[in-house]
């Protein structure tokens, strides 16, 4: 895979994006509910379809967009990529950072629908398994490698549930979301997550079951796409996606050595979004 040389902006224009929303901490039920159970403890019931009686959780997107950086990570070795759309709307230029001040540009698509984007490069990276249409039962675990802080790190959590996403401000809608109970990270990493938007959430396969969005510091938790919003987002992409048995198998023991190797491998990269 080649990757062309990117002007310096790339690297000396990136600045840490945190959550576009951070708003979450605000508005939020103050009854949130307990982390699940400890490792080793029987998993709950299997989480079901989206409910018009799912909690709403609030978020106000500003009209006017800055410099950002988040995470992508790869689903097709012809170069499609996925990542959180608040991460690459409204950029003039984006794209993956592969190495210090080397980078590829990306050709960004976004469903109007949903909190998913694709990205798509000439030549990728070995894909991640996909498995969107797996059953998610409460208390599993997921485990998102990235780039938080715009550094090489990555959190574990554990499902609680379904919510329901309101946006209001640019980009408009409603649309089903997981919400999981942060329950690790990456040692001496502090503060917000804001750089780890568009990592994927990963199974204890390695399997892709949605894409980091947002995180609630004081709640600690941590939001990703409903695996069905992904589903709908690589449709309307016309392309077909194979659903790989199995990636990397994940414990909370070795997370953070198969998170690295799964950046070196540029499996999962950094994204750079400019707006002028």
């Amino acid at each position: 895979m080649h990757f062309p040389r990117l002007p310096d902006w790339v690297v000396y224009a990136a600045v840490v994006l945190a959550l576009l929303f951070a708003a979450l901490g605000r508005g939020e039920r103050a009854d949130a509910p307990a982390a699940p159970p400890d490792v080793g403890e029987p998993l709950g019931d299997t989480v079901g379809p989206a409910s018009p009686f799912d909690p709403n959780v609030v978020v106000d997107v500003p009209s006017q967009t800055g410099p950002a950086t988040g995470t992508a990570f790869s689903i097709a070795r012809s170069g499609v990529w996925l990542t959180a759309r608040h991460v690459v709307e409204g950029c003039a230029r984006a794209a993956l950072v592969v190495g210090d001040g080397v980078g590829v540009a990306t050709e960004v698509h976004i469903d109007p629908r949903g909190e998913a984007a694709l990205l798509y490069t000439e030549g990728g990276s070995e894909p991640l398994p996909l498995a969107l249409g797996e059953p998610l039962r409460r208390g599993q675990r997921a485990y998102h490698p990235g780039f938080p802080q715009g550094e090489p790190g990555e959190a574990t959590s554990r499902l609680l549930g379904r919510e329901t996403l309101l946006v209001r401000g640019r980009g408009a809608r409603s649309e089903p979301v997981l919400v999981w109970a942060e329950t690790g990270r990456t040692k001496g990493l502090e503060g917000t997550l804001g750089g780890l938007s568009g990592a994927p959430a990963l199974d204890a396969q390695g399997r892709v079951v949605g894409v980091t969005i947002a995180e609630s510091p004081r709640r600690g938790r941590i939001y990703t796409t409903a695996p069905e919003i992904v589903t709908a987002t690589l449709a309307a992409s016309g392309r077909r996606f194979a659903a790989n048995a199995e990636g990397p198998s994940l414990t909370p023991q070795n997370y953070f050595y198969a998170a690295d190797d799964l950046r070196r491998g540029l499996r999962v990269a950094q994204v750079v979004c400019l707006t002028d």
